[in-house]
């Protein structure tokens, strides 16, 4: 495969680069040779069973993971406005307002 690639590009080039002439002209390429091959065998022989594996969807979240997600994002949108929403417990200890 890759001899009929190399040849492939050496008769393209041929045919839009000038012919050399004089002493230093290329050497002609021999004639091209295809030989047949048989295909490579098959990489996987057994089928696949849909039924032997449970239906696992990770982009669906719970209640309280959307929740979290949606306090995120709303904590991510104000920071954007240059409102600070930082936690109200840090370390089991109530952190005041004006500090967070």
């Amino acid at each position: 495969m890759l001899d009929l690639i190399v040849h492939t590009l050496a008769w393209a080039l041929s045919l839009c680069t000038p012919r050399p002439r004089g002493r230093h002209r290329l050497n002609s390429l021999p004639p091209l040779r295809i030989v047949p091959t048989s295909p490579p065998p098959p990489r996987f022989t057994e089928r696949l069973d849909g039924n032997a594996s449970r239906l696992v969807r990770p982009y669906v979240l719970t209640p309280t993971e959307l929740r979290r997600q949606r306090e995120r994002r709303r904590a991510a949108y104000l920071a954007s406005l240059g409102i600070d929403t930082g936690p109200k417990h840090i370390y089991g200890v109530r952190v005041p307002a004006a500090t967070r």
